[in-house]
Parts: C-alpha cells; structure tokens; sequence
C-alpha cells in the first residue's frame, strides 16, 4: 500500500499441557511456550508497531509467590524491549548454570517460567501511545480465580454505553477507553461468578480455604463472556487468563476481527493469523482452526478445552481488508485471493489500453501489492492465449516461421519500476522539506519506458488517501516520461471510516470522499452536502439501532467510473507531463475473490454492526464542522 495507514493489533497466546520438564526433556529447553511467545508475536509484528506486552501465569505456585508476571513497553523495537526484560534475570550472571537449566528451579525462581503466556503487539487507535495503553492489561486479587489479564484486536463503537453501565454499577473506571472498559466489564462478572460460588459452597459449609479450590475448579468461564460481551458492539478477538490457570479466546459474532488456534497433546497456539501458527508450530493449514463467529476457546486449568457459543452468530461479515493488505500473505487462501483481485481487474485495464501490449509495460508498488501482480499479468497471459489463437487463425497459412515465432513468443512487457528506498525515514518537520523527502521515498528504474510511447500500468492493492501518490509516486513515474500512467487499485474506492480496529476513521481522508465532495461542487449540487449533514444531526441523539447512514447520499448522483476518474484528477501532480487514469477494483469483484470475507462497509457504507451507522454519521458531521476530534 502506498498510503501507510496503521495496521491492526495482533494477539498470542499459549498454553502448555505438560509439566516444563517435559519440554525440557524433549526439546531440550523449559524455555519451549516462552520461545514459541517471541516467535509468534514477532511473525505478527506487521499486526502493530506501537507497543508490546507478554503475560505468564503459574498455576502451582506455594502461597506468597508471584505468580502472575507481566512485561510491556512502549518505545522502539517494543518486542525486542519487552523480551530482553524478560530474560534479564537468567543473563546478569546472578544464577548459576546449571539452575538456570532446570526447569524445577526456573519454575519457582524465573517469573516467566509457567504454563500460561499471553502476548498483544498494538496499534493505539484509542486511548495515547505510552506503556500504560499497551496490553495486556491487568485487574489483579488476592483471590487467584479474580485476577484477570486481557489483550486483544478490537474496537467497540459504543464506549460510551458501556462507561454508564459500570458507572451504574457504582464503579469509578480510571480511564475512558475501550480496553479498560472491556476490562473491568469481564472483570465485574467475573466477581459476580465467584462470589455465586463462594455463596453456594459456604453454604455447602466447605472451609473458605476449601472454597478457593472447589471455585477454580467450577468457574464457569461461559458464563462470564455471555454476560461481559452482551452488549459489546464492534469488532473483537480478545485473549484472557484467569489467575488460576483457566485460559480463553472469544471472538465478536460477526467475525470481523479475525483469531484462529492449534491445539495437540503438548500445546495450545491461539494467533491472530493461521499463517503465522503454522510456521511457528510447522504444521499443515488444515491443523489450524478458526475461532468461529461468536464463539469461545475455553482452556481450563485442568487442561479440558471446549468450544462455546458465547452470541448468537450474526451474517458473517469477516474484514475482506484483512484479505486485501493486513494479513500476511503466506496464508494460502489470502495469498490466492490476492491473485485473484489482480487477475478480475485484468478487463478494465486491459479496455484502458485498447489492448496495445507492444506500447505498455506492466508494474507494481512494492512491497504488498506484488501478489495482485502476479494475478493480473496471468490474466494478461490469458486474454493473450486467446490474441495468438486468434492470429495464427486471421493468416490462414500465410505465416512465415519468422512470424509464427513472433506471435507465439509474445509476452506482456513486465518491468520493476518503483523501488522503495527503505532506508529513507521522513523525520523533517517542516512541511515544505518534508514534501520534498517523501518525493524520494520510491526510487524509479530508468531506460525501461519508450519516451512519449509507452503507457506505464502499475498495480497497488489500495489507494486510501492518495497522498504518497500524488507527492511522490506519479511525481517520480513522471521522469520516465511514459505518454500516460494507469495506477490500478486491487481494493474498490474506500469511501466510508472503520470503527472495528483500523484507524481510518476520518472521512477528509479518503480520497474518494474529497472526489465525490468536488464533483457535487463541479455540478452545482453542493445543497446536498447540507441535506446529508441535517440528516445526520437529526438522528444524533437517536438509539444507535436507529440510525441510517445518509453518507451514502454524497456518492449517489456519480458513478464509480466518474468517482476515479475525479480522483485522477485530484491526484495529478501540477507538473506532471503523462496523462494519469485511476482504475478500481468493483465491490462484485471483489466479493468473488474472497467469498467467505464479505464486510465491505469501508467501501459500501453496509456496517455489519448498529454501531457503524453511527459512528459514519458522526464523521460526516465533524467534516462539516472542521472538527478533527474521534467520531467513536
């Protein structure tokens, strides 16, 4: 993507169903679950850059040890920072060797010793960017069963309501975002679950250091989610562990956010991404399930694992731009429907240059739009299959070899055009230096592209603000002197903000708003740009299930071609000399090419969630006010 928007959070979390010494034993390390953490969280580092945090838990710990330990950091390279922590202790000489080695004396000795881990990369779409923001979080009792630490890939769009509500309940939350509302939601039920127990085997007339052992025992974990996330609204995967040694997962019942998990008879691997757990576990795609829509892992203490339905399941509405750009793409599904994207575009592209493959070189912007290449240029090759048939057909044995050679050794012109410097790091703070920097964050391969002759086709996967384009990309294409540059989307016109973990959230910044906006200008219909913002005021104090998305309205009189083709406009560099043409990807292609993944509410405005038409509204009112503050 040339236009870097900010990845989503990225969760871990493992549990060891065999005592250390048996990983001691045969991998010839206690370090086996810790070592497996640092590997899945950095094969997740794509997932957020502005912090990190790892969580272990000890389930057999005498009275008066610590047995919950937690690392976090908010500065650069926080992955690196939170496991050289970590494992300060085994390398400041203190301990001898052979204790270090032992997996008995780590267990009672190193705090990162356990059966339990929990891990969470961050991307900080809600609350500030310091250590105290980075998960996991934590809400600890000296009461194993009522301590709790949470991570997780999410956003909920109704904060607000779920602040009342544990306001109502008397308590005084210490911060007004998502994850400590989250927390302390899970957190009250989950009290209110022990104190049910207690209640009923006091009663029962156990001991009270009876009853702790008969709660861990029977804590029913389904209970709790059921009644934590009732009336979550947004996107979520989130990872929890109790202080006693139960474990979950629970996804949100739309499947937007995506969590899948590897269970065997040693191990339980929960990531955000099936990619990353089969190279970290080396096993085979069909060995990684899917957290289904709804639906808890429950892992408790005694190793049992069961999967529950926590919410109903609603029509699954999976991100398709998970597919499209965030996740990695040694997935086979996504790296295939990545393809796929590329090669259904092939048409439009190839309507564009009038078929003329001898005066066009194909190209891409690195680094995540290079499989979508590979995909249009099959396309290419195909629709060429068919041109040599044709040929061969038109000369009816008038071919000459020199001629039969021609048209069968015929290939589309491929070329690697834009080379990212990634050296290059804009740290100028003046905006006129600062333009002049990002001009040079690509650089271009020379001596490929007939002057004045050639038209230049160059694939990204998105075009979100368009920024980069305009002040760097187009501007150095441009040297080349192509007669005309055709920059093609993979990804339809993001029109709409995301809510559920992405932060894209103001509509100023997509480039197709800012198009649409222009060409009502251009027609005199600027009158609906107010009648669109009534409509949303009106509706501001509504129940969000109530609430329509009128933004809608503001694309309505154009058509997706007239959309681009504004954009092409507002993209054009002053000087630039070729004439430049946007293509998008269409919603329908884009629905064939990841079929399971249908939220497309970035690019249709259809919010899987009441929330979304809310938050929509919200973003379209602070435009018209030049209100820069979040819309959820």
């Amino acid at each position: 993507m040339s236009d870097q928007i900010k990845h989503e959070c990225g969760i871990a979390l493992i549990r060891l169903l065999k005592p250390l010494s048996y990983y001691q034993e045969k991998y010839g390390t206690w370090k086996y679950g810790l070592n497996k953490l640092y590997l899945l969280m950095e094969k997740q580092h794509n997932r957020g850059q502005d912090g990190a945090g790892a969580v272990c838990i000890k389930t057999n710990l005498a009275p008066g040890n610590a047995y919950i330990s937690r690392a976090r950091s908010a500065k650069q390279n926080p992955i690196s920072k939170v496991f050289s922590e970590i494992n300060k202790p085994l390398q400041n000489g203190l301990f001898k060797k052979e204790d270090i080695n032992d997996s008995d004396w780590a267990y009672n000795n190193f705090p990162f010793a356990g059966e339990l881990y929990m891990g969470h990369l961050r991307y900080g779409t809600f609350g500030k960017n310091s250590v105290d923001f980075v998960h996991p979080v934590m809400r600890q009792n000296n009461w194993k069963s009522r301590s709790l630490a949470l991570a997780g890939n999410f956003n909920l769009t109704n904060t607000d309501e779920l602040f009342n509500v544990l306001v109502n309940l008397g308590q005084h939350p210490k911060a007004y975002t998502d994850t400590v509302t989250v927390l302390e939601k899970v957190g009250h039920f989950l009290d209110e679950e022990n104190q049910l127990l207690f209640r009923r085997y006091k009663n029962e007339g156990y001991a009270n250091n009876e009853i702790s052992s008969q709660i861990e025992k029977n804590l029913d974990i389904k209970n709790v989610l059921e009644r934590s996330t009732k009336d979550f609204d947004g996107g979520y995967a989130i990872v929890g562990l109790v202080g006693h040694g139960d474990a979950f997962v629970v996804r949100d019942p739309w499947g937007i956010r995506p969590v899948h998990y590897y269970v065997d008879d040693e191990i339980v691997v929960v990531a955000s991404e099936r990619a990353v757990i089969q190279t970290v576990m080396d096993v085979s795609y069909d060995e990684v399930k899917e957290v289904n829509p709804g639906e808890a892992l429950i892992i408790k203490k005694d190793g049992h694992i069961s999967n529950d339905m926590i919410r109903v399941p609603h029509k699954r509405a999976s991100c398709s731009f998970e597919r499209i750009y965030f996740s990695r793409g040694s997935d086979k599904d996504i790296y295939n429907e990545r393809k796929e994207l590329g090669r259904l575009i092939c048409p439009a592209i190839l309507k564009s240059i009038n078929n003329d493959f001898e005066n066009t070189v194909f190209s891409f912007i690195p680094n995540t739009s290079e499989t979508a290449f590979y995909g249009m240029i099959e396309g290419v090759k195909h629709y060429l299959v068919d041109w040599k048939i044709d040929e061969i057909k038109k000369r009816n044995g008038a071919l000459t070899d020199d001629d039969i050679k021609r048209i069968i050794s015929f290939e589309p012109r491929v070329e690697k055009i834009a080379i990212k410097d990634v050296k290059l790091r804009t740290f100028i703070a003046d905006d006129a230096s600062r333009d002049d920097l990002v001009a040079h964050v690509y650089d271009v391969t020379y001596g490929v592209i007939k002057n004045y002759e050639d038209t230049l086709v160059i694939i990204d996967d998105s075009i979100v603000r368009g920024t980069t384009l305009k002040k760097s990309i187009i501007k150095i294409l441009d040297r080349l002197n192509p007669k005309k540059i055709i920059v093609v989307s993979s990804a339809p016109q993001i029109r709409y903000p995301d809510c559920y973990g992405i932060d894209m959230a103001r509509l100023d910044k997509f480039v197709a708003f800012n198009a649409a906006i222009e060409l009502l200008k251009d027609e005199g219909k600027e009158s609906i740009i107010q009648d669109v913002y009534k409509k949303c005021k009106e509706q501001q104090n509504l129940p969000k299930e109530e609430m329509v998305n009128y933004v809608r309205e503001i694309y309505k009189s154009f058509t997706a071609e007239q959309v681009s083709n504004k954009i092409a406009e507002l993209l054009k560099p002053d000087d630039c000399g070729a004439e430049v043409e946007i293509i998008y990807q269409s919603i329908e292609n884009l629905h064939k090419a990841c079929p399971n993944d249908l939220g497309d509410w970035y690019f249709t405005g259809n919010y899987p969630t009441p929330g979304g038409n809310r938050v929509v509204n919200s973003s379209f009112i602070n435009f018209v006010e030049g209100n820069n503050k979040r819309a959820y």
